[in-house]
């Protein structure tokens, strides 16, 4: 009888522990989503009672201009993010997880984009750019001195191909992209150039100031790519949504790098792996699951993005930097108008679904699901 009380007992006790987690999950989330499944179905404007419409808000939702819009922008937005942040996540965790004195630092450095305010960090970059901002003033300073960058690059690559060759007729095994020789190569060529530079040699050309208007426009871009081309305003919203992202998750691909047995990079060394064979062949294959989860969290946040367009606002056209998940705000909270309670709510599912289609084909272009 006692075994049986005890055994009793430990099958509920997981239960009873679980019960805050589940009580949170069915109230803020179960109840939520069978509301908002039935104002779906209904007219509601918060202040009425709730009239049933059918599928006419479903309907009625794919027939208007904007939802199209945001429709276009949110997955645009979603796989060029995604894309871009997973790379840079991955080659940036690649470069800090090298044995380095005060390498911690830059770590720390790389990651403050993550833990700064979100709207600190929106007002920053409409500030960058503005019409007379410091990107636009940037790319004009490029413009200028595109010609000098260009020959210092190639003076670069020539000193470099000649000190690897230097040692490789000397039978000295070395590599063409020898850490050592590029920082040689780097500072010798800046040397150069910056003498050339200061004795009138080299010179900036006279260019027209960069003019680029960023949020206000309804400019799309790449101007080439026709129908797969995106508003220029949610261009630089990608710009900002990259640059405080990709730190998170290069913290996630530090700690897969760090589980890597070092038994791997030593057989490849045996076997005379490069760099780059160490990377594709070990480094990436090692770290799929942590891509997996990388690639699941970035589809999931990206197209549930909301705040930075919130914050941008009024200095852009609403059609240009619109998503879902703004729309759905929009509609549930017009400034001058009724709520349109049901019509978000629909939006809001479809927006639920799609997410979990998007995560669901990611899953089996993985691999991650069986069958």
């Amino acid at each position: 009888m006692k075994d049986k009380f005890n055994f009793s007992t430990d099958k509920i006790a997981p239960y009873i522990l679980l019960l805050p987690f589940l009580f949170w999950i069915v109230i803020f989330f179960g109840y939520a989503f069978v509301r908002v499944l039935y104002f779906s179905f209904t007219n509601y404007d918060l202040f009425s009672k709730p009239e049933f419409v059918g599928f006419a808000n479903y309907i009625n939702l794919f027939k208007e201009y904007l939802f199209a819009r945001a429709l276009k922008n949110s997955l645009t937005f979603a796989i060029i993010v995604t894309t871009f942040q997973t790379i840079f996540a991955l080659i940036l965790a690649v470069i800090l997880n090298r044995k380095i004195r005060g390498i911690k630092i830059f770590r720390a450095a790389y990651y403050m984009p993550s833990v700064t305010s979100s709207v600190v960090i929106t007002l920053i970059f409409m500030w960058l750019f503005q019409r007379q901002g410091v990107i636009n003033y940037l790319l004009t300073l490029f413009k200028a001195n595109y010609h000098i960058i260009g020959y210092f690059i190639l003076l670069m690559a020539i000193l470099q191909t000649l000190l690897v060759v230097k040692e490789k007729l000397r039978n000295r095994p070395v590599k063409i992209f020898e850490p050592s020789y590029i920082l040689l190569s780097f500072m010798l060529s800046f040397a150069i150039i910056y003498f050339f530079r200061i004795t009138g040699v080299l010179t900036p050309m006279e260019v027209k100031d960069v003019d680029t208007i960023w949020l206000n426009t309804r400019a799309m871009v790449p101007d080439w790519a026709g129908p797969l081309a995106f508003p220029r305003p949610l261009g630089a919203v990608m710009l900002l949504n990259i640059w405080t992202t990709v730190p998170t998750f290069m913290l996630l691909y530090l700690a897969g790098l760090q589980d890597i047995p070092e038994s791997l990079y030593e057989a490849a060394e045996v076997d005379g792996a490069s760099g780059i064979q160490k990377f594709f062949y070990i480094i990436v294959p090692q770290l799929r699951h942590i891509t997996f989860l990388v690639v699941t969290m970035g589809l999931i946040g990206t197209l549930q993005m909301f705040d930075q367009v919130a914050i941008i606002g009024d200095q852009a056209p609403i059609e240009s930097t619109v998503t879902l998940a703004y729309y759905i705000y929009r509609n549930m909270f017009p400034s001058s108008a009724n709520p349109q309670i049901g019509f978000a709510s629909a939006a809001a599912l479809v927006l639920a679904v799609i997410t979990l289609i998007v995560v669901y084909i990611q899953k089996k272009f993985t691999g991650e699901v069986r069958n």
